[in-house]
């Protein structure tokens, strides 16, 4: 018996700032322990919050690339990444001295085989394996929340 798929659902956008909205390519960090699938999460800078590696587009990489490559940088975490996308979520990028901005992070798998003790955001972030349920309920955004229950490698 294969998993069910989850329903796609709608991207939580205000109509007013879809026009405005941004790109971002994020990595959905894990592995495998005794059977048990671990998502890595790292902090966010400013607030702190509990989120997966993401961040812009990056000329001459692919999006999963530019994923990976964030993985790399603000989570200590290097992998095999998958080139088709697990799904997408949308947030609100706080800015400073501006309004908030609208993001759409299109998020890749990526199986981590190797995790640097010292790495280049380390002094910024934390970062922590979670159980997938666990991951879930520590991520602010319902669509996040959805994306990391419903994956399996």
């Amino acid at each position: 018996m294969s998993p069910s798929k989850p329903k796609p659902l709608p991207l939580s956008i205000d109509p007013i700032q879809k026009r405005m909205a941004r790109a971002q390519f994020g990595a959905l960090c894990y592995r495998v322990e005794k059977g048990i699938v671990q998502i890595l999460l790292v902090t966010s800078r400013g607030t702190k919050r509990w989120i997966v590696p993401k961040g812009w587009p990056e000329d001459g990489l692919t999006p999963a690339e530019a994923a990976a490559k964030e993985a790399g940088e603000e989570a200590g975490v290097t992998g095999k990444v998958k080139q088709r996308p697990i799904g997408v979520y949308s947030y609100e990028k706080h800015m400073e001295n501006a309004e908030s901005l609208p993001c759409i992070v299109t998020v890749y798998a990526l199986k981590v085989k190797k995790q640097r003790d010292s790495y280049a955001e380390q002094s910024e972030r934390r970062r922590k394996w979670f159980s997938c349920e666990e991951a879930a309920s520590q991520v602010a955004e319902p669509e996040l929340a959805r994306l990391i229950k419903a994956f399996v490698p």
